[in-house]
């Protein structure tokens, strides 16, 4: 957890009881003016009414193979892990949405649409990564010594999480810019513009963007 200026920054993995558990505690003792959460409309409302989540179909139909292919392999190693851990994926964000209710705390959704950032993708993602992806994907099955240890409870330790995003983004820089990059800047700005009006912010965002988005924030010298 980072507090910078009138922002206190939780790092969540979407699958962690750990992370269910901080943001569950931070909000017994404390009570923000606003809880801004790593969501778009879209997500946010298909957390809370799983018939509202984008079909597979449709995301193939709107926006191409690749992204096709994305949304399946996401979603499905989200489920498995979530089942090994027993926690439904995005749990920390149903619990902030939860007590946000119970509390009266407004919520605000500071993600880019997931249309956009699927768009993006199916547009700026070489041809080289598409192929280094799918080797990566079934040499992942293989056994290997060099695999990473993940305690899939807890979110990983800052020294881990940027190993694996430096990895990341050398390996699929296309990927990183418009998952993480450009997403970070969409974060940053939305968040400037609604802190000025709350004394306190609460913000709930994937562990991978903390740094990132904090590096974003300093440059706009909030």
């Amino acid at each position: 957890m980072i507090i910078y200026k009138n922002l206190v920054i939780l790092g969540t993995s979407h699958i962690s009881i750990e992370s269910i558990k901080e943001v569950r505690s931070y909000l017994s003792k404390n009570n923000p003016t606003l809880i801004a959460l790593e969501l778009d409309k879209n997500r946010y409302h298909a957390l809370l009414d799983k018939s509202k989540k984008a079909s597979s179909f449709q995301v193939l139909k709107e926006f191409g193979l690749l992204p096709f292919v994305l949304n399946m392999i996401g979603h499905k190693i989200e489920k498995e892990l979530g089942k090994i851990v027993g926690v439904v994926p995005g749990s920390e964000m149903v619990e902030a949405i939860k007590i946000s209710k119970e509390k009266n705390i407004p919520i605000a959704l500071i993600d880019q649409d997931i249309r956009i950032t699927l768009k993006k993708l199916s547009k700026t993602v070489t041809f080289k990564e598409k192929t280094r992806f799918i080797l990566d994907i079934f040499t992942s099955f293989l056994p290997s010594k060099n695999k990473i240890k993940i305690d899939l409870s807890k979110v990983p330790e800052k020294d881990l999480l940027l190993s694996l995003i430096t990895k990341v983004k050398d390996r699929y820089p296309s990927f990183y810019k418009v998952l993480v990059e450009d997403r970070n800047k969409i974060l940053a700005k939305n968040l400037y513009n609604i802190a000025s009006n709350s004394k306190e912010v609460f913000v709930v965002v994937g562990a991978g963007h903390l740094e990132g988005l904090l590096e974003e924030l300093k440059k706009m010298r909030y």
